[in-house]
């Protein structure tokens, strides 16, 4: 039986001991802005095979999401699953494994999200993809500013070849930096306004499973007031994306907005 305490103390043990080769990572990205670090082996080749083999349960229902910005199927009901997968997704939750993120990204102040508002788990198949973008602004209540993104790769022999690899762009989401979805490693980057990321398209007859996990922090990415919603583009090469892009996002912008609005309006009636 598989337990939150037990993941957290592998992670915790594996994220001191690389300490200080992770805050170079971080403190010196290469190809591209975005702030990133990544952990290679981070369990166990037995466990990360455990976990990758409960995903296989076909009586999970998952929920598909098709369309121009992405190709993916996601799920935040972990507790549909065997034990092992909230078990890890709860590890990386755990106050002390985000207190050494913390101190690795040097980042102050944020928490984890254990209601997992917009993370959780995912599976991509031949052909899905996401396309380039930068993550919604903020929590579900708009009450603090999305930080960090974790991200952990759970399909065996997993290899650039295969596709489903995870993309950091440059300013001018021109040239992606490419890290391989590889078998039990786990990517943490920074998430702001400008933070554009993707996962190039499955080309393989393989599922690639991804175990996602946000962190937040009353402070913001550049110490100033923000918020946008989830912000797809197209690739170099997808032109009219690029434009269509454009118009989808200030329209889901108004919407999220308007949205708001509404719930902020019927709190005050609530207090009446």
């Amino acid at each position: 039986m598989f337990n939150k305490d037990y993941f957290s103390e592998l992670i915790l043990s594996k994220l001191e001991l690389q300490k200080k080769h992770l805050l170079n990572q971080w403190s010196n990205p290469k190809k591209t802005q975005t702030k990133h670090f990544i952990v290679d082996n981070l369990l166990s080749e037995e466990d990360c095979l455990k976990i990758y083999k409960s995903f296989e349960n076909k009586k999970i229902v998952w929920k598909v999401r098709k369309s121009f910005r992405e190709s993916k199927n996601t799920t935040a009901q972990v507790d549909n699953f065997d034990s092992i997968i909230p078990a890890i997704t709860d590890a990386f939750q755990e106050k002390k494994v985000v207190d050494c993120i913390s101190e690795i990204t040097e980042i102050d102040e944020i928490e984890g999200d254990s209601s997992l508002y917009g993370s959780g788990i995912s599976s991509m198949k031949k052909g899905d993809f996401l396309n380039p973008h930068i993550d919604n602004s903020h929590d579900s209540n708009r009450q603090s500013f999305r930080r960090l993104n974790l991200l952990y790769y759970v399909s065996p022999n997993w290899s650039e070849e295969k596709g489903g690899n995870f993309e950091l762009w440059d300013k001018k989401i021109k040239n992606p930096k490419t890290i391989i979805s590889k078998f039990n490693r786990l990517i943490v980057m920074e998430t702001g306004p400008n933070t554009y990321h993707s996962v190039n398209p499955v080309l393989v007859d393989e599922t690639r499973y991804c175990v996602s996990n946000y962190y937040f922090s009353n402070k913001s990415f550049n110490g100033k007031k923000y918020y946008h919603v989830t912000s797809f583009t197209g690739r170099p090469n997808q032109k009219i994306l690029r434009v269509y892009g454009l118009v989808d996002n200030f329209i889901r912008y108004v919407a999220s907005n308007y949205l708001n609005l509404k719930r902020f309006d019927h709190r005050k009636i609530l207090r009446k």
